[in-house]
């Protein structure tokens, strides 16, 4: 003779662990999700209004072997100052130049030619970025 196990009567002895551990994952997960849209709403908030300095490359020349031209339109707040990183690299992606820029000057919207000095003829130009002092 074969016994055959019958379960526990439903709902008799309470909750199940199975049901309480979902449960507390739902609870978990809900809280997890409202701090990351909290944090992602900030950084947003912070990149948008927050941020003072802001820049734009419009073009680069590489005018011989050794000089990059590059061309920044820049906005910024009236009395807002700060520095942008500029560089070049090779055909072969290594870094040949690199220059900060102050932005001291006033004004909401500046356009500006910047020159790189390299070390080895330059094929691109980047702005990395620019920070607020």
């Amino acid at each position: 003779m074969s016994a055959v196990r019958e379960g526990l009567p439903e709902g008799r002895y309470g909750r199940s662990a199975d049901e309480r551990a979902d449960r507390t994952l739902k609870i978990v997960g809900a809280v997890l999700g409202v701090v990351l849209l909290a944090l992602m709403g900030w950084f947003g908030w912070y990149y948008v209004v927050d941020n003072k300095i802001s820049a734009e490359m419009i073009k680069f020349d590489v005018v011989s072997d050794s000089e990059v031209q590059v061309h920044l339109e820049i906005r910024k707040d009236a009395d807002a100052k700060g520095v942008c990183t500029l560089r070049s690299r090779s055909e072969d992606g290594a870094e040949v130049g690199r220059k900060d820029v102050r932005i001291d000057e006033p004004g909401v919207r500046l356009d500006r030619v910047y020159s790189i000095r390299t070390t080895a003829k330059a094929t691109s130009a980047e702005l990395i970025g620019c920070t607020a002092r």
